[in-house]
């Protein structure tokens, strides 16, 4: 797929890179105690009180091992796994680190979570011409100060920019310009594209679409159709066009996690663990970003694709993943889980209270928080 020349010329104006750190957690425990390194490890729930996986060391991924699985399926299938619980507030110190990093090239980082951010490297610090080149050093300045490995896309916009940073894992870099950006979405498999979960991958096979090429030759009215205004998205990208900017500051309305399963489920005890988890990153974040959200809303997605929520708004301001799970069960209860299948699980909590969207890490030293 040629990408015309307008196309190119805008878009090559930016220069885009995806930092994704390699089994984050997993790795950060491997680190810190060498008596695991080379072992699978597995970071989250305990496997025989209903425990789910909220991350997992490369040596356990080869036993297909991946997060949201419930913790007795992984010990299935890994027998010799080692099950740790988490500890986010070392994950969150790690990640201060990081983002210190990304910060001597740019102010302009977005981050996505613990372990990735997009960094617009356009007009950089340093005065470097070759984003390539920064990519580069950033990886080599995150395995010398944090001693763990990173992965890295670079491209002309954040879509290709985060799809090329899976592409070469661990520790790898894959750069996509706008003259190798045509065959690269070509022959992208359409569950590699942003905004394709499992659900509307499976819509897009339905329709005959399975690459990259197939997306492009699918018409606007086609996408439109079946996808909603998601349609319109799906058709750009396909022909290589995002002008979604890098925000290192946003607005928030609101603060949410999710996680599609990868088989559907049915049992209310294993839902709650899975929501847990779910509540703990958020409780991070909560604290990180000095929020002080009274909703909170619960998000069920059957098997039968079917989405509800749930809400309650509260009277003082949820502070920790206890509050949460407090009315989490209580919402839960009020939907058809465990009547029927479940496959998607979420969180999310709006009503907020005062300036939100300020990070302490603005306010703390010696290092800004990247979360």
């Amino acid at each position: 797929m040629p990408i015309t020349a307008p196309d190119a010329a805008k878009s090559a104006i930016r220069k885009i890179i995806h930092i994704d750190m390699d089994a984050f957690y997993a790795s950060v425990e491997q680190r810190d105690r060498p008596e695991l390194r080379g072992k699978p490890v597995i970071v989250g729930g305990d496997p025989d009180r209903r425990g789910v996986v909220a991350a997992c060391s490369y040596e356990a991924r080869r036993y297909g091992i991946h997060s949201a699985m419930a913790a007795v399926t992984a010990r299935r299938r890994c027998p010799g796994a080692i099950f740790l619980r988490p500890r986010f507030e070392v994950y969150r110190r790690v990640s201060c680190q990081i983002r210190e990093i990304f910060l001597r090239y740019t102010d302009l980082v977005e981050p996505l979570s613990l372990d990735e951010a997009f960094l617009d490297v356009t007009r950089n610090k340093p005065q470097m011409g070759s984003a390539t080149r920064i990519a580069q050093e950033i990886k080599t300045k995150i395995r010398e100060e944090t001693r763990l490995t990173a992965s890295a896309g670079v491209s002309f916009n954040k879509f290709l920019a985060k799809v090329a940073s899976d592409f070469d894992k661990p520790d790898g870099i894959t750069v996509v310009t706008p003259e190798m950006a045509g065959d690269f979405i070509d022959r992208l498999p359409i569950g590699r594209f942003f905004g394709v979960g499992r659900s509307t991958e499976a819509r897009m096979h339905a329709l005959g679409i399975r690459t990259g090429a197939d997306l492009r030759r699918a018409e606007i009215s086609e996408l439109l159709r079946h996808f909603g205004k998601a349609g319109r998205f799906f058709y750009a990208i396909a022909r290589g066009r995002d002008n979604r900017p890098v925000t290192p500051e946003r607005i928030r309305k609101s603060l949410g996690k999710e996680t599609t399963l990868a088989e559907d489920i049915d049992d209310p005890a294993q839902m709650m663990a899975i929501l847990q988890e779910i509540a703990r990153k958020l409780e991070i974040l909560i604290q990180t970003h000095e929020i002080q959200a009274r909703t909170v809303v619960l998000k069920v997605k059957y098997a039968d694709f079917q989405t509800v929520t749930r809400s309650a708004t509260l009277s003082a301001p949820v502070e920790t993943a206890d509050v949460i799970m407090t009315h989490i069960a209580d919402l839960l209860s009020k939907t058809a889980a465990g009547r029927l299948k479940v496959r998607l699980l979420g969180i999310t909590l709006s009503n907020f209270a005062g300036d939100a969207d300020a990070p302490r890490c603005h306010q703390q030293l010696p290092l800004p928080l990247f979360i």
